[in-house]
């Protein structure tokens, strides 16, 4: 729909569109404030009980991880468990559950509303029935699915980072982490001058400009609501920008508290900085400098002249690569923020909006269709699905499964030479540019395509190329060694490579399985395959009573011994000989 032209079809369509926008508002208030105590209450009890009931757990793991991790030294270990972990074993249920607490009301709050606007977009029917039915049910299932996330985090995430870091082999150069006693007291007492300081500076700044914030940010919303610019550009995001505009205060007073946080760790990191260059004196510069360095910032993100009142001392011994006025040419430049969004640049060549959750579970629906597959060839067995859905753990699906399918994306993007990393449907790209600007993108997608690179480079056979994905689905499991996954490369040197790359693409894998809903649609992928494969082989469906979180916790490797030797011969009348040849 094109915008009005002219000045009285503006008014006009703003007078019309004003009662629409108020009783979708009020409506969405409504349920809003009916379900957040419901939802606040719900998040914040199951969050608790979770928090309280691992508390002890995660101390105790805690503790010991950092006495038998080979990374640090024995001060740091010390310094560590008497002064660094008691103070976060007692924030940690304090935070964790105000933060629940706010959360939960949050949530409750607006995502009804949210939802009462979203059921008005263009091309969606019934739409008076989805304004009231909207944001109710849903908002359950996700207040649900929160906690189940959180769970599986404290569950399954944390205790495999802390093995992770208990199993590590130490430094190759035998130089392990170690801390500086000798400059330890400077540290402590410049972190303290540095939160005295920026703590009720930084906040008197924030409070200062959060005037010039509101009415700035409420200038170029109604700019841009009379013009049909930015957020006004395309009808449908009409009613969000319009509720953008009531709750710009709220974003202020966020960005206020916020600045007052982080003006704690700001002042906090001159510590930081006396311990790093070995010097107080720096660090007593940083304190000055770290006012100037908020002041340019907050003028870059507020579009405000360059430049600070503050003095900017030097606080580093090297000379710092870049300025704080560099992120202005990123943030603030021209044509950011000055310059309104074409709308035929809009609708002639629209750029492909990627979210994370669409992209995880593009990658399982390829781990279901791939794990179908190599279920048919056998490279899958029905005892691997019933180890991972009892708890034991499977490495081949847990881990081998999703690397083999991410190494079946890398594959299909180098051979279709494209610069990013092509999807299952041959025609989605992910990018620097067009992929999500979560942080956990981030550490994965550089990797990745480094990865898709070497593949391009090293110009696999097809032998090779089985024999490189038979090596990451099967990498670490027993049955490797006895298997046939067909005949090596000849080069030692090129064998080293592929070792390499399955190596990198497991441990890549690893660490995916650590974000909050991978566990929960990996489980949801072992019940689909083992339900495919009870059809397919005529199998009754068990039904296998969870484990709870406590015996997880304690059913580990250190625990198997007895196990082992008790039960020798039930495990060796169940083994079962399989072999893997490549046709």
């Amino acid at each position: 729909m094109e915008p009005p032209r002219g000045f009285l079809a503006t008014l006009w369509n703003f007078i019309c569109f004003l009662p629409y926008f108020i009783g979708l508002l009020i409506l969405g208030n409504l349920k809003g404030m009916i379900l957040c105590p419901v939802i606040c209450l719900i998040m914040s009890v199951g969050n608790s009980a979770i928090i309280l009931g691992l508390w002890l757990p995660h101390t105790a793991t805690a503790y010991y991880s950092i006495l038998r991790t080979k990374e640090f030294g024995p001060v740091l270990k010390l310094v560590l468990c008497i002064s660094v972990m008691p103070v976060l074993v007692v924030l940690w249920p304090v935070v964790g559950i105000l933060g629940s607490i706010v959360g939960g009301a949050a949530y409750g709050l607006l995502s009804p509303i949210l939802a009462t606007f979203d059921a008005v977009g263009e091309g969606k029917p019934d739409q008076l029935y989805h304004c009231f039915y909207d944001g109710t049910v849903s908002t359950f299932e996700g207040c649900f699915t929160v906690v189940r996330d959180f769970m599986d985090v404290c569950v399954h995430s944390y205790f495999s980072i802390l093995k992770e870091v208990r199993q590590q082999p130490g430094p190759p150069n035998g130089i392990y982490y170690e801390i500086r006693l000798l400059y330890l007291p400077g540290a402590v007492i410049a972190g303290v001058l540095g939160f005295m300081v920026d703590l009720p500076m930084i906040s008197t700044i924030a409070l200062c400009k959060s005037p010039y914030m509101l009415f700035k940010g409420w200038h170029r919303l109604f700019h841009d609501l009379i013009g049909r610019e930015g957020p006004f550009l395309e009808t449908i995001c009409v009613p969000f920008a319009g509720l953008a505009i009531l709750l710009w205060p709220l974003a202020v007073v966020g960005a206020v508290l916020a600045s007052i946080v982080a003006s704690i760790f700001i002042g906090a990191f001159a510590g930081v900085v006396v311990y790093q260059e070995s010097s107080f004196w720096f660090g007593l510069c940083y304190i000055v400098a770290s006012l100037s360095i908020y002041d340019e910032y907050s003028n870059d993100i507020l579009d405000m002249p360059e430049g600070s009142c503050f003095p900017r001392p030097k606080y580093r011994k090297k000379a710092e690569l870049s300025r704080t006025s560099s992120l202005k040419d990123s943030i603030s430049g021209p044509s950011s923020l000055r310059r309104p969004p074409s709308r035929t640049s809009s609708i002639n060549n629209p750029m492909v909006e990627l979210k994370p959750l669409e992209l995880l579970h593009s990658l399982f629906k390829e781990c279901h269709r791939l794990g179908e597959t190599l279920v048919s060839e056998g490279l899958i067995t029905f005892e691997d699905i019933e180890d991972a859905k009892s708890g034991k753990g499977s490495r081949v699906i847990s881990i081998g499964l999703p690397a083999y399918s991410l190494l079946q994306t890398l594959l299909r993007s180098a051979k279709a030479n494209v610069t990013g990393i092509l999807l299952n449907d041959n025609f989605t790209e992910i990018t620097s540019t067009n992929r999500p600007k979560d942080t956990f993108f981030e550490w994965f997608l550089s990797p990745l395509l480094i990865i898709k690179d070497q593949i391009k480079a090293e110009n696999l056979s097809e032998a090779e190329e089985d024999y490189l994905c038979k090596l990451v689905l099967l990498s670490g499991d027993p049955r490797l060694k006895n298997s046939n996954i067909g005949p090596p490369p000849e080069s030692e040197r090129k064998r080293a490579e592929l070792d390499a790359l399955a190596r990198r693409l497991q441990g890549i894998t690893k660490s995916i399985s650590r974000y909050p809903t991978f566990r929960r649609r990996f489980e949801s992928l072992v019940k689909s395959l083992s339900d495919d494969l009870a059809k397919r082989d005529g199998r009754p469906l068990t039904i296998q009573r969870s484990k709870s979180v406590f015996v997880r916790m304690f059913s580990q490797k250190s625990f198997k011994n007895k196990a082992e030797s008790n039960n020798g011969s039930f495990k060796s009348s169940q083994l079962v000989e399989r072999d893997v040849e490549i046709q």
